[in-house]
């Protein structure tokens, strides 16, 4: 039996995964110049590659699990996009795509085609994913000589999470 709250609860859950691109993009759009190249070691993938695989991640998931909210996928999944404009707009589209999904799954009761036993996992899953990345990012830019200051990325990324008034 629905309550009350689960209108209340099911927009938090929503509001955790618009936070969570919103630091990604921020994230993209504080790397200095030459970021999009850097990498963890030789080898590796650049931050462009990790940024699109992201994309990729999500909407390759999306189309298997809930295709009738699917959008058109990249051709490939680890490109080196030069432009962080670029990656932070299919970034959004991304991000809007899998909302949509999750909430039109949660609010009809429907079931995940293929992964996951509840449409929340999906999320989760993509949350913790892109977290990993998002690590391996920094990780990178420490690696090319271009680590962040914490008080500078802090804002845009960790205070998303935490700081109640926090305007989006």
């Amino acid at each position: 039996m629905a309550s009350a709250n689960d209108g209340k609860l099911l927009e938090v859950i929503l509001d955790s995964w618009d936070r969570n691109n919103l630091i990604l993009v921020n994230l993209l759009g504080a790397l200095p110049p030459g970021g999009l190249e850097a990498r963890a070691m030789s080898g590796s993938p650049t931050v462009a590659e990790m940024f699109t695989h992201m994309h990729f991640v999500r909407l390759i998931f999306l189309s298997e699990d809930v295709p009738e909210c699917a959008v058109p996928l990249p051709e490939r999944e680890w490109v080196r996009e030069g432009s962080a404009d670029v990656i932070a707009k299919e970034l959004e589209r991304s991000a809007g795509a899998v909302r949509h999904a999750v909430k039109s799954r949660i609010q009809s009761g429907e079931a995940m085609n293929l992964h996951y036993d509840h449409p929340l996992l999906y999320l989760q899953h993509m949350i913790w994913h892109e977290g990993y990345h998002h690590g391996q990012i920094k990780l990178a830019l420490k690696a090319a000589g271009h680590p962040f200051d914490d008080e500078v990325i802090g804002p845009l990324t960790w205070d998303i999470w935490m700081d109640k008034t926090q305007k989006r």
